[in-house]
């Protein structure tokens, strides 16, 4: 049985789901490539609004395959470090994409499973799911933007916490935090995702698509450049024919349809 990352739709929402059942999920390089081809595909195809990833069964990702990195440990470094290349595209091509991205988390995400569900717009975990940073507790340290994600998430000691005790957490712990969006009981957070992804699809997409950028831009800007990109962003979606629409819908106290 291969890896792979099987892609459906589900109305305007493309569900990408994470498929190595042998292995709980972990990771393998096709799954990154065709990560990053399925995100090229959606951001041209004006039907498709949001992404929900989601793991196979019971588990969301469990991260790297560890007898893989294992092996790699034999080979020259190059090898491992197209595998860790390959996710980044991955989490770039995630981040860069104009569209929300939505987690939904069964069972476990460790690893650079944590770290994909990190990358994601929204996480939306069953309540008895579990999230592990694990790369401490076997000699490594993060990859798939995970110091990144929770340095931009919380504060410094919370990740250091997270990263280097390398401990389980819950979804509630994780919510508290402000990391997991919605808890959901088991075996729900994918119907969840999708409700919430249809949710965005009924919104403006090139409104959706300014606040990811600017969230995405917000930590390397001084405050000027910041309201500047602001100011471009609005002026912009001003002039977009879906303002004419939103705001004649609010006005008439109507819901909006953008096409």
């Amino acid at each position: 049985m291969t890896a792979e990352l099987k892609s459906t739709t589900q109305g305007r929402t493309m569900v990408l789901t994470i498929s190595n059942p042998e292995f709980r999920n972990a990771f393998a390089p096709e799954i990154y490539a065709a990560g990053v081809e399925a995100l090229i595909a959606a951001d041209s195809n004006p039907e498709v609004r949001s992404v929900v990833l989601v793991g196979e069964g019971s588990t969301f990702c469990a991260g790297g395959n560890l007898q893989r990195i294992l092996d790699n440990r034999s080979k020259p470094r190059e090898v491992q470090q197209r595998s860790v290349d390959g996710l980044h595209s991955w989490i770039e091509a995630i981040r860069s994409f104009p569209k929300p991205v939505i987690a939904a988390v069964e069972g476990a995400a460790a690893g650079a499973g944590f770290s994909l569900a990190l990358a994601c717009d929204f996480i939306v975990s069953a309540d008895d799911a579990v999230f592990v940073m694990a790369y401490s507790n076997v000699a490594l340290s993060p990859d798939g933007g995970a110091t990144w994600s929770l340095a931009q998430a919380m504060p410094r000691q919370l990740a250091t916490e997270i990263l280097m005790c390398g401990e389980r957490l819950g979804a509630a712990r994780l919510q508290a935090l402000g990391v997991v969006n919605r808890v959901t009981p088991k075996g729900a957070a994918l119907q969840e995702a999708l409700a919430l992804a249809e949710r965005l699809n009924q919104r403006a997409p090139n409104a959706i698509a300014s606040v990811k950028e600017l969230l995405n831009d917000a930590s390397t800007k001084a405050l000027h450049q910041h309201l500047t990109a602001e100011r471009d962003h609005f002026v912009d979606n001003v002039h977009h024919a879906n303002a004419a629409i939103g705001i004649g819908a609010f006005l008439s106290k109507q819901p909006p349809r953008y096409p």
